[in-house]
């Protein structure tokens, strides 16, 4: 079979002004970026207000193995399948992160005959809003140090800034930083870091915002840190708010693209799972909903992350409302929570594979606390036998939940059918009576322990001197009443990426807070998870190159 970039390079590409017709748009509602990509005016939300929504799906998954699980192929060809039964489906996603292109897990515009394209533009500068977020994040950084260097009228604690540079690249050697050296020019000298792009508190702003008004006022709402007295310090306090916001002012508008098939591709945003809220903008999935009469959308990594923090984040500041909830289990990974070593994983072994199931049946299990109706899809490898498919099928029917098997990275829509046919059942005969998790009244620590103890399966939760402070600190400034965004492995239901499966006996180990009040949430750091990432020791972009004539080669 061709690679995936083959499959896209010879894709049969319509002019975007063909897909923005299909969903009723006029010229006046897009700015195009090329013959392939346009961006949607906010305006067609306000002008489509009275309009009723349409149906939401959630596509997320088990805890993933590091090549990932197929989320975003199974979202693009469930997409396709429903638009192969005649109905108006839009796909909603994330955008791609440079540091994973070419790092380990390649690009995020699904694969095989299930992608979105252009590949290529998508998974690399696209249109730019990753470049816009590093902009307005590090304006941000440059105006704390001007500030401190120009006099420091606010008093800031330059030991106590908690806002951090990014870059959109995995460089480790950048984590722990001196600013400042030098000499007396180039200011004061302090300690500091980057983080990934998509792991700023920007990339989550955008992605939670409801209009540029709101984007405004959560940058100048940004906690930069603390003066010399403990209070608290916000952006808009350094007056640059507004310059940030103008910054954003074209990449808050969600981006529009199409799959192989030319069904309809809204690509807006891209925080991670594992150490941000993993969704993309609420924005891009609230005119999802109202183009299309299905929206399908998806949360990053397992369900454990991204749908939790769909369900309690980002439906709790959208008011949206899911319908059907599916998740996403491989055999290979299943065997790969059963013990299979990944030179092992394409062997058929049963016995493994009952042994690492428990991973899917406590994802199933947490979805089910949302009263939302949930459909497993099995994404098919070639691998995989008809015993351990079958071995999966009866024990989801043992569970009484729907279970379909999802051959769309090989058939693309076609391969999608039997999935669609089950969401289109559960969509028309059953009730979703959504609910969150959590109140987030309730104090930090309850919060926590909620989440740790009903989703994780944790006994409880540790947390380190540093933390103790820091929730004292959250709480005497008022913040404490905002929904948690836990930073954790997505390798494991508990903090250690080597307790795989269904683990039990353990605590969830917290060792900093961070609050990220523009973007309304407390972020949680456990175990040793890092917002920003390093490269493997082959990274992806080793294998990629750009021929003479402009082909580009090893892109995934």
């Amino acid at each position: 079979m061709k690679s995936d970039i083959e499959i896209a390079q010879n894709a049969d590409m319509q002019p975007i002004i063909k897909i923005t017709e299909k969903l009723g748009l006029t010229e006046d509602d897009i700015e195009f970026y090329g013959k392939y990509k346009c961006k949607i005016s906010l305006d067609v939300l306000k002008n489509r207000e009275k309009q009723k929504d349409g149906k939401l799906v959630l596509v997320t998954a088990i805890n993933p193995t590091p090549a990932g699980e197929g989320k975003s192929t199974v979202t693009v060809g469930l997409g396709q399948a429903l638009c192969k039964l005649n109905k108006n489906a839009v796909i909603a996603l994330r955008e791609p992160s440079l540091g994973p292109v070419f790092g380990i897990k390649g690009g995020a515009a699904g694969g095989g005959y299930s992608q979105v394209v252009p590949m290529e533009d998508i998974n690399l500068h696209f249109t730019g809003d990753m470049h816009a977020i590093t902009a307005a994040n590090n304006l941000l950084s440059a105006a704390i140090d001007n500030h401190i260097h120009q006099g420091n009228a606010l008093r800031i604690d330059s030991r106590r800034i908690i806002f951090k540079r990014v870059m959109d690249m995995n460089d480790r050697a950048l984590r722990n930083i001196v600013v400042g050296m030098g000499g007396k020019a180039n200011g004061f000298v302090r300690e500091d870091g980057f983080m990934i792009t998509v792991a700023s508190e920007i990339m989550a702003i955008l992605c939670l915002a409801n209009d540029l008004m709101d984007l405004k006022k959560r940058m100048g709402d940004i906690l930069i840190g603390y003066n010399l007295d403990g209070e608290p310090i916000y952006a808009k306090e350094l007056g640059v708010h507004g310059a940030m916001t103008l910054l954003m002012k074209d990449a808050i508008k969600p981006n529009l693209v199409q799959t192989l098939e030319n069904t309809p591709a809204i690509i807006h945003g891209g925080p991670f799972a594992n150490i941000a809220h993993g969704c993309n903008s609420i924005l891009a999935t609230k005119i999802a909903l109202k183009l299309g009469d299905y929206a399908v959308t998806e949360a990053g990594f397992g369900a454990d992350l991204g749908a939790e923090k769909f369900l309690d984040i980002k439906c709790r500041y959208g008011n949206l409302k899911p319908d059907c909830i599916v998740i996403v289990a491989t055999i290979r990974a299943l065997k790969h929570h059963g013990g299979v070593n990944k030179d092992e994983l394409s062997k058929p072994d049963v016995e493994k594979l009952a042994k690492g199931i428990g991973n899917l049946e406590k994802q199933i299990t947490n979805i089910k606390k949302y009263g939302v109706p949930v459909v497993v899809s099995i994404n098919k490898f070639i691998t995989d036998s008809d015993e351990e498919i079958k071995y999966i099928q009866n024990f989801c029917d043992d569970l009484g939940v729907k279970v379909a098997l999802a051959e769309v990275w090989e058939k693309g829509g076609e391969g999608g059918i039997a999935l669609a046919e089950k969401v289109l059942d559960v969509l028309e005969n059953e009730q979703s009576s959504f609910k969150c998790l959590y109140e987030k009244e309730l104090s930090i620590k309850e919060k926590m322990d909620i989440i740790s103890k009903e989703i994780y399966g944790a006994d409880g939760v540790d947390y380190s001197k540093v933390a103790e402070k820091q929730i004292k600190d959250i709480e005497k400034i008022g913040l404490d009443k905002l929904p948690i965004c836990v930073a954790k492995t997505q390798y494991s239901l508990s903090d250690n990426p080597q307790l795989l499966g269904k683990p039990s006996g353990f605590n969830i180990n917290v060792r900093e807070m961070k609050v990220s009040n523009g973007a309304g949430f407390i972020v949680v750091l456990t175990g040793n998870v890092m917002t920003m990432p390093g490269l493997p020791k082959v990274p992806a972009a080793n294998k990629m190159d750009i021929l003479e004539d402009g082909t580009i080669e090893g892109l995934f």
